[in-house]
């Protein structure tokens, strides 16, 4: 999964990849809408080398430019009957043991019988996790439970935004993992993969935020893949085989830059 999710601010002008062994390559879009590669390699080889070089027209727009439904603007809300059928599995949390540790650790941004407004409460939640928490980046396979993130006081950008989920779901607002390009001006060129949470409000439709970083995310986000839970979505997957002495090692590039009309990744 590493083709950008089209929408109305960001076209793809182009979308090519260059794979190094003989292969047939289909694509499918999966239940979330998730465009997925799948690649059948037709000879053996001993190095696999992707490619991938995405031309992205982008329409900046502020991120703080939507109106949430007068029924969900203050939190307490409760999704609609049809609605809540639709994001129910988005709203239940996937770490059920770590929901205590959960509500005592919000009790400073939010506790049973305060109300605010939704928003507001959001971006709490999002700068509580960025002001406290040590973003620490991460090269170990799977993600942290909210009770290691919370124990350690640091994670990575997939750990803080599992958090953010959890707390999300715990309020009962439905949330998503998102798998992106992130392009900074102040990291103009070589990258990794960055991951953030998405919240559905009514009226509003998803929106994302960042708390790796503190703030919403804006045009300069490009979503590839969403999923109920962070593992769902890894770039590259697959299996290989070979003698017990073979071994798979992994370099990955990636390099975001903006062009005179386009930002490229």
């Amino acid at each position: 999964m590493m083709r950008p999710r089209e929408s109305h601010s960001l076209r793809l002008e182009k979308c090519a990849f260059t794979i190094s062994i003989p292969h047939r390559l289909r694509w499918i879009r999966e239940l979330h809408e998730n465009n997925i590669g799948h690649i059948d390699f037709t000879e053996h080889a001993s190095e696999l080398v992707i490619e991938a070089e995405f031309i992205l027209d982008v329409i900046e727009s502020n991120p703080f430019n939507f109106v949430i439904d007068p029924e969900a603007a203050e939190y307490p809300f409760s999704y609609e009957a049809e609605l809540y059928t639709e994001l129910h599995a988005l709203s239940r949390n996937i770490y059920e043991r770590d929901v205590d540790l959960i509500r005592d650790w919000l009790h400073p941004v939010w506790h049973p019988g305060k109300r605010l407004g939704t928003l507001e409460l959001l971006q709490q939640l999002n700068t509580h996790i960025y002001s406290t928490l040590k973003y620490q980046r991460r090269l170990e396979k799977g993600v942290q439970s909210p009770a290691e993130t919370l124990e350690k006081k640091s994670g990575s950008c997939r750990d803080f935004a599992t958090l953010f989920m959890e707390a999300c779901r715990y309020l009962g607002i439905a949330s998503r993992f998102v798998s992106g390009y992130m392009y900074s001006p102040d990291i103009n060129g070589r990258m990794s993969m960055h991951g953030w949470a998405e919240v559905y409000l009514p009226g509003a439709g998803w929106i994302g935020f960042d708390p790796s970083w503190g703030i919403l995310a804006s045009s300069h986000y490009f979503p590839v893949a969403v999923s109920r839970y962070s593992e769902n979505v890894p770039p590259i997957s697959g299996t290989y085989t070979g003698t017990r002495r073979d071994f798979l090692r992994t370099d990955v590039d990636l390099y975001v830059t903006r062009l005179s009309a386009y930002l490229l990744t």
